[in-house]
């Protein structure tokens, strides 16, 4: 059977996954701080007996485009977004620390505070922990100001404070989980400099109408493929009927 087939079909497999990834992006154009994955596709020569005179296809996904998206004004005293290159700390699933650039926060029954994905927030030592309180504030330092129970309205007391990062983009990877960590496994240190701001939350940073011109081309790619394969089987059909009659 012709190398043709094979080829034809890893282009087609190749595409499938493309188009996948733009899904995955255009599924989250509404998902606050959802960041970008890109997608990029190159051939593989193709070696054995011979020169490498066909090439496979192979699609990868090189990175993720962390550029900031746009804010959105909320009024919400627990929504903030981060400022600049800072990131908000988090507490993921499995225990490890990881990043998101915004959250809609909320304080569980046990006075956790905690994500809207349910996600511990962590601050100067570990999870935080909010006391019973009439009023909740979050300072663009990340600091967190409550007025307890009882209290008059002046008083406003500090209880904790966002651990706020701000690493080089390069030393980030996003997980299969959608939250973003440190490329060796690592954590990184509070900084003082990195800024959040309140009654905000950050939009997602994907462009509708490219997923959209992304996805009709790859669509345009793979029913080329499959018609390669069905030209492929054609002339094996067609080589098969001449045999017969030789």
């Amino acid at each position: 059977m012709d190398k043709m087939l094979y080829i034809s079909m890893t282009g087609a497999s190749q595409n499938t996954q493309a188009l996948q990834a733009h899904a995955n992006n255009l599924a989250n154009v509404s998902t606050s701080g959802f960041k970008r994955d890109f997608e990029q596709a190159r051939s593989m020569p193709m070696f054995g007996d011979g020169l490498p005179a066909r090439a496979y296809a192979l699609t990868e996904r090189p990175g993720t485009d962390f550029t900031a998206g746009t804010l959105q004004e909320t009024g919400r005293d627990l929504d903030v977004a981060a400022i600049g290159d800072a990131w908000l700390a988090v507490q993921s699933a499995d225990g490890t620390e990881a990043y998101v650039r915004t959250g809609s926060l909320q304080v569980d029954s046990l006075g956790m505070l905690r994500t809207a994905a349910g996600l511990p927030v962590l601050g100067n030592a570990g999870p935080i922990a909010v006391p019973p309180e009439q009023k909740i504030e979050i300072g663009q330092d990340g600091t967190i100001s409550i007025r307890a129970l009882g209290e008059a309205p002046s008083v406003m007391a500090e209880v904790d404070r966002l651990k706020l990062v701000l690493p080089d983009p390069k030393q980030l990877e996003k997980g299969a989980d959608g939250l973003v960590r440190a490329r060796d496994g690592l954590s990184f240190a509070a900084d003082a400099n990195a800024r959040v701001t309140s009654g905000f939350t950050e939009s997602s940073n994907v462009n509708a109408v490219e997923e959209m011109t992304a996805m009709l081309a790859l669509s345009r790619q793979f029913e080329l493929q499959v018609k390669m394969m069905r030209t492929a089987e054609d002339n094996s059909s067609a080589v098969a009927r001449i045999m017969q009659l030789s």
